[in-house]
């Protein structure tokens, strides 16, 4: 099913989903298994499997020179959402990045998903590698997510890169697309940050799920902004823990996020981080309960290896 027809199916209901990263390289799928297979209990409506490009590490040679190289360090999305949707039968989205991506790879992982039955997708533009400022486009890839958008698009309606294809399949992909409650870091106000959102909802985006927040009025008002704007697709709200200290720096820094103060003044007067963890959990918990009772469609939760702060999360909801 189409994360849209879980919307439609759930009549106003909100409905639990999860997001997980890929294994790193060289690691088994069994701790994935473990991570998931405790959540399976909350029937979730759908799992993301986010994706990840490659990486540029230089490595010495014996001459004392140094060989640059690519390496992707979480590869398997595509086979991820596959097997998830196998083991769990519960629907995957898988992740599209522009960033280190070829138009001609991007038609590959599509005509692969289409393949496995995988028919949602989120579509990102995606962060610039980590020893780089700005996002640059692989060479033949795309520059913005609208461009990513349109090509699922093109696919959609039978169009592919080779333009001589006999009698050409349609993908049917429901595509998702980020918002961002405190506006892309890169947007210079948010009233831009939306029009470029509504050119994507325009262009065929079903559905937005948000950036992590820690302030549900900051959803709120994203949500008023959006209607206001003529955005009236579902806004699924992104919620993740808060489970150390350093986090309260790490996390602005990365994700372009607030804080409330009183969220960081409760985890600097914790001693440890099993307290920290209990702050954060009881902080989500709320959220949760605050934005289930506002009637949201889904509480989208970023699991990101603390499956076990989810847990005790969501079973106070279900």
């Amino acid at each position: 099913m189409k994360v849209t027809e879980h919307l439609d199916a759930a009549q106003g209901r909100t409905l639990i989903s999860f997001e997980i990263l890929p294994p790193l390289k060289g690691k088994g799928i069994n701790a994935l298994w473990e991570h998931l297979d405790p959540l399976m209990e909350y029937k979730p409506a759908f799992i993301n499997v986010t994706y990840h490009r490659s990486e540029s590490m230089f490595k010495r040679k014996s001459d004392g020179t140094f060989d640059k190289v690519e390496v992707r360090k979480r590869p398997g999305t595509v086979g991820i959402c596959a097997a998830v949707q196998n083991r769990y039968a519960v629907d995957a989205v898988a992740h599209l990045i522009c960033g280190g991506f070829s138009k001609q790879e991007t038609e590959d992982a599509l005509i692969d998903l289409n393949f496995l039955g995988i028919d949602n997708v989120l579509v990102l533009r995606g962060d610039a590698p980590k020893n780089e400022a700005i996002f640059e486009p692989q060479p033949g890839g795309h520059k913005y997510a609208i461009d990513l958008l349109a090509q699922v698009q093109r696919m959609n309606s039978g169009l592919y890169l080779e333009e001589d294809l006999k009698s050409p399949v349609k993908t049917n992909f429901c595509i998702g697309v980020a918002g961002y409650p405190e506006k892309h870091f890169e947007a210079p106000n948010l009233k831009t940050d939306l029009q470029f959102l509504k050119a994507k909802v325009d262009a065929g985006a079903c559905y937005v799920t948000t950036q992590m927040f820690f302030d549900n009025q900051k959803y709120f008002a994203y949500v008023d902004a959006c209607r206001a704007a003529g955005i009236n697709v579902p806004i699924i709200p992104g919620l993740k823990p808060l489970t150390t200290k350093k986090q309260l720096s790490i996390i602005p820094r990365t994700f372009h996020v607030d804080i409330p103060e009183a969220l960081s003044e409760a985890v600097l007067r914790c001693k440890t981080d099993a307290d920290v963890e209990q702050v954060g959990t009881e902080w989500m918990l709320q959220q949760s309960k605050e934005l289930k009772a506002a009637g949201v469609p889904v509480l989208h939760y970023y699991t990101l290896g603390k499956p076990h702060v989810v847990s005790n999360v969501v079973k106070e909801l279900v």
